[in-house]
């Protein structure tokens, strides 16, 4: 039998995060854009971040079939954070007089992100920013793909608090900690010295 799960973060009840998410007001908007396998993966940060953004909006699937006019919403200037060719810094972007930043971010492993941009070309078309490089995660439980990848909340944090430096948007990484931290001790500190602090 399955164990009961809050409706919101999707975790055992006995491990809800809700009580550790904040409810933060952002002038940019956020399009998250989820592959469908990562939704019931434990560590669903992006989840994380459309509960603690007031003004992200997150969707599930492979193909967006709403994404043209998600895309189009009037003053709006959308803009994909991936980084590749032609993809400028973060601290580089601005958005046009009078118009509100609409920040796409694909979540997913490497590659069902890069799907997500081959099966949805409106992506490809879109200006591209990209994090700094020498970031770190603060994910210890897993091994980094590349140098300076994060999870997908912490780049959102790291986006945010460029472009709207009179904030802090740090209070999003409350709950992404608490459960790296509810899973080091549930392995044991043993095993995870053992596996992940080499």
């Amino acid at each position: 039998m399955s164990r009961p799960r809050c409706v919101a973060c999707c975790r055992p009840l006995r491990h809800c995060l809700c009580p550790l998410i904040p409810s933060l007001s952002s002038r940019t908007r956020l399009l998250l854009l989820q592959h469908e396998d990562e939704a019931g993966h434990a560590l669903n940060t992006a989840r994380l971040a459309a509960l603690g953004l007031q003004q992200a909006r997150l969707e599930i699937g492979e193909r967006f079939a709403e994404l043209d006019s998600w895309l189009a919403e009037p003053n709006i200037e959308p803009v994909l954070l991936f980084p590749g060719k032609g993809a400028r810094p973060i601290g580089e972007w601005r958005a046009g007089e009078g118009r509100q930043t609409l920040l796409v971010v694909p979540d997913g492993t490497w590659r069902k992100a890069r799907k997500l941009l081959h099966l949805n070309p409106q992506l490809a078309s879109l200006p591209r920013v990209c994090l700094p490089e020498g970031l770190e995660s603060r994910y210890r439980l897993r091994k980094a793909p590349m140098p300076g990848a994060l999870s997908t909340l912490e780049a959102i944090v790291e986006v945010l608090n460029c472009w709207e430096a009179s904030a802090d948007f740090s209070a999003l990484l409350r709950p992404f900690e608490a459960l790296i931290e509810g899973q080091i001790a549930a392995m044991g500190e043993e095993t995870y010295r053992r596996n992940h602090d080499a």
